[in-house]
């Protein structure tokens, strides 16, 4: 059996504002134990029997970030594989491109585990288990879901009506009185999100369902290209062609269509970890009922969630109360309403404030930077450079920077300059001279860079030559 885990990792976790932003998303948020739900998915599939790679499907301006996050935990080596999206076009587009792409590298005959990133699933003995039986289904050409067995009514999730492993129907999000029925009926499932199929299955079933995503997929496949390293593969499909893909779900446009779907019900131990209570109810409650993360300080208080970023958190005389504290933005909600949390990302959006898009620390493929300050004319950042990487050969419009090096030891291209600055050193870059800053050592580089002038934009880049790709 070659066993393909296909992890899908993206959206925008509104209900998990202020740590979850568009650049930032939910798969990426690390729980207590140090790890994040994009970890998790991965080892989760990583560990199974009969893989032969892991195969991801993200947005491209997540690539580099989804990178770092596997090199933590890809002990095994395993050979990794990247479809890049220039932006969302739901789950069907995402798994016919996953599939053409398994197809080709693997054969028809080859399964594909579908696992978003964002969940937690707290069993992987019981997990192995469940997938182990939807092989064996899978196997035989069917398309198979994962059925989480409800521990009570919930109108947040979907639901899949079955008799025994044969699906008889997908219902949306029901009412509570609809949803107690479905659980007390014993015949319902929660839809977890999560499949296994072969690929030529789901491509056969989508030929004949879906067959306007399928053939935009294959024309956007085409017209992408394809880059291969050490170990990696990427595509990043082309954005004009992906443009012409319709925006649907694989529930939608297939397995709510499909004939002879199973479904294998599971005991996984396994959420979606929709809202900050669901985090919350993770760590670990004192005796007044309150959990923690961070350094919260606490007097006459009551189940509560508290989540900290470096900050003293102090409280007195609240009760049900969800805290969380970020460097830029804190978010105070009634346990009770934490679902509507989204509101308040929707509305940033809307005013185009970008907290909803990013933290005050941005990942980028050479390291980080961080904004220490920043006011009319001047902004300040805290720029951290990995050893071995290095910035774009780049120029500005509209700013100069000053850059001094705090640890570490700079290469640094000054117009028709090439300087070597170490610590306590500095240069001075004036706007539209080409300048690039490098990392040759094998230790962490990081330096302060005060930026001045009219207008401070990240957009205001021109890049002649980048290491990674980017235009």
């Amino acid at each position: 059996m070659r066993l393909v885990p296909t992890i899908l990792c993206g959206g925008a976790g509104s209900r998990l504002w202020p740590v979850s932003r568009d650049l930032h998303p939910k798969p990426f948020i690390r729980l207590a134990d140090g790890q994040s739900l994009l970890h998790k998915a991965f080892l989760r599939g990583a560990k199974l029997p009969g893989v032969q790679e892991v195969l991801t499907v993200t947005n491209r301006e997540l690539f580099f970030k989804t990178q770092d996050e596997f090199k933590e935990v890809n002990e095994a080596n395993l050979p990794l594989s990247y479809l890049l999206e220039p932006f969302g076009r739901g789950t069907a587009a995402a798994i016919a491109a996953a599939a053409l792409s398994v197809e080709k590298s693997h054969g028809g005959d080859a399964l594909l585990l579908v696992l978003p990133a964002d969940h937690l699933i707290e069993d992987q003995a019981a997990f192995a288990a469940a997938v182990a039986q939807a092989t064996r289904l899978a196997s035989a050409g069917r398309l198979v879901t994962f059925g989480i067995r409800p521990s009570a009514p919930d109108t947040g999730y979907g639901y899949i009506e079955a008799n025994g492993s044969d699906v008889l129907r997908f219902v949306e999000k029901p009412s509570l009185e609809t949803a107690r029925s479905y659980v007390e009926s014993g015949h319902f499932h929660w839809n977890s999100g999560m499949f296994c199929f072969s690929a030529a299955s789901i491509l056969r079933e989508m030929e004949q369902h879906a067959g306007e995503v399928l053939s935009a997929v294959r024309a956007c496949i085409t017209a992408s290209r394809a880059a291969t390293g050490s170990n990696v593969t990427q595509l990043e499909l082309d954005a004009d062609t992906f443009d012409k893909v319709p925006n649907t779900s694989i529930d939608y446009a297939v397995m709510e269509k499909a004939q002879g779907v199973a479904v294998v019900p599971c005991d996984i131990g396994w959420s979606d970890i929709g809202s900050w209570n669901a985090i919350g109810d993770l760590a670990i409650a004192d005796t007044q009922g309150n959990r923690i993360e961070g350094k919260a300080v606490l007097y006459d208080v009551s189940n509560c969630y508290f989540r900290g970023a470096g900050r003293v958190i102090g409280a007195v005389g609240v009760a049900n109360l969800v805290v969380i504290d970020t460097p830029d933005a804190l978010l105070i909600a009634d346990k009770s309403r934490s679902q509507d949390v989204r509101h308040v990302y929707a509305q940033l959006k809307a005013e185009g404030n970008d907290a909803h898009k990013i933290h005050n620390t941005v990942h980028r493929p050479w390291g980080t930077y961080t904004i220490l300050e920043e006011g009319p004319g001047f902004k300040v950042k805290r720029i951290e450079v990995k050893p071995g990487a290095s910035l774009s050969l780049q120029m500005h419009h509209k700013r100069s920077e000053h850059w001094v090096v705090v640890s570490g030891t700079a290469s640094v291209v000054n117009g028709e300059q090439q300087l070597t600055i170490n610590a306590n050193e500095s240069t001075y870059i004036p706007a539209l001279c080409k300048h690039r800053l490098a990392n040759d050592t094998d230790q962490e580089l990081v330096i302060i860079e005060v930026q001045s002038g009219g207008y401070l934009g990240e957009d205001d880049i021109v890049r002649f030559s980048d290491t990674y790709g980017r235009r």
